[in-house]
């Protein structure tokens, strides 16, 4: 009887241990794998940050953003064309909107007007930015919310150009708590440092549920857009509140950028539901990182500043290891996602969201 089921338990067994390497990464497998990263920030002609990214098997995202810090919107696109044009296969961009002459009759017009010449430079979408929401009034003294009528215009452009509009729109639940009683480390450094943004000092804001509200309401008069919310929507404080918006939502995907501390927080008291979570909506879930350069950089500092991020977000979706870092206080444990997840997270999901055409 043995000798008839001995070739079965040792087929069993080298199915067993060759089952692992075929269903998932190892830590070391993270140069081999091509990858995406849609949140960056390039501003400056440094090609530190694309280099590193060529390194590692990345391609970037370089997105302009209407920041007060940052250069202007011409010289973001400026910079922007010009990583492209130095590194044309690991590089792609969204341009962005700008509220200035907001009070103006012809605005929209306008605003698309620039916005076209964006795209016809090879911009692949736009983003807006929490400034919708959080800084500019309407001529009645009322904060110019994401679902305000006259954005509708600029919406539909993008979406009758078939490109995606990413949107950080509102913060992180934190923004909304003393610091004392946020939940990650990085949040509570962001607001310390940017006190004109953490909402709890300025209770005369929209709340955080109205600039959640009015991104639902946009969706709504959007469905066909291609919707990517950035920093998981603002919904990184519950698995469950985001599942619900992708479930209402077909057209909206979200990044991961500087929100996975927030995945590793929720980890913590329950690793399942957000392993869970991350393998039901494999197909709408994109990374990215938040990563920047500007001015004249310490470009040794930017690569390795990039490889560790990038190394570290690696370690915490492919293995199950056991791992600690300067975001969330206390450690955690890695997710061990399924290869083909991964891969969506990584890669698919990216190209078919932004429909980015990589060589």
């Amino acid at each position: 009887m043995l000798e008839l089921i001995l070739p079965f338990l040792i087929s069993a067994l080298i199915g067993f241990a060759t089952d692992e390497p075929e269903t998932y990464y190892q830590p070391e497998d993270f140069l081999k794998v091509k990858k995406i990263d849609t949140h960056t920030h390039h501003n400056a002609e440094s090609t530190a940050l694309t280099d590193a990214a060529k390194a590692a098997n990345f391609y970037l995202l370089t997105i302009s953003v209407d920041v007060p810090s940052y250069p202007t919107l011409e010289e973001q696109i400026r910079l922007a064309l010009f990583q492209k044009a130095n590194n044309a296969d690991h590089i792609d961009f969204l341009s962005t909107i700008s509220l200035e002459n907001w009070s103006e009759p012809d605005w929209a017009e306008n605003e698309i007007e620039r916005i076209k010449k964006t795209f016809d430079q090879g911009a692949i979408g736009i983003k807006i930015w929490k400034n919708i929401g959080m800084t500019y009034k309407d001529e009645n003294g009322n904060f110019i919310m994401a679902d305000h009528p006259r954005l509708e215009p600029i919406f539909q452009f993008v979406q009758d150009q078939g490109k995606t509009l990413m949107a950080h729109l509102g913060e992180p639940k934190n923004c909304w708590l003393p610091l004392d009683e946020m939940t990650v480390n990085n949040d509570r450094t962001y607001f310390k440092e940017h006190p004109e943004y953490h909402m709890f000092l300025h209770p005369e804001y929209p709340s955080y549920e109205e600039q959640v509200e009015a991104r639902d309401n946009l969706l709504k008069k959007f469905p066909k857009i291609r919707f990517v919310g950035a920093h998981l929507g603002s919904l990184e404080w519950n698995v469950d509140e985001l599942a619900k918006r992708l479930d209402a939502y077909p057209n909206f995907a979200v990044d991961m950028a500087a929100r996975i501390g927030h995945l590793q927080f929720q980890s913590q008291k329950d690793r399942e539901k957000v392993r869970d979570f991350m393998i039901n909506y494999q197909d709408r879930l994109i990374y990215g990182t938040d990563l920047g350069i500007s001015g004249t950089p310490d470009e040794d500092r930017v690569k390795a500043n990039a490889l560790t991020t990038w190394q570290e977000d690696w370690n915490y979706l492919v293995t199950d290891e056991t791992l600690e870092n300067r975001v969330v206080t206390g450690s955690f444990q890695g997710l061990k996602l399924p290869k083909e997840v991964v891969d969506k997270i990584y890669y698919h999901n990216a190209a078919k969201w932004f429909k980015i055409k990589m060589n």
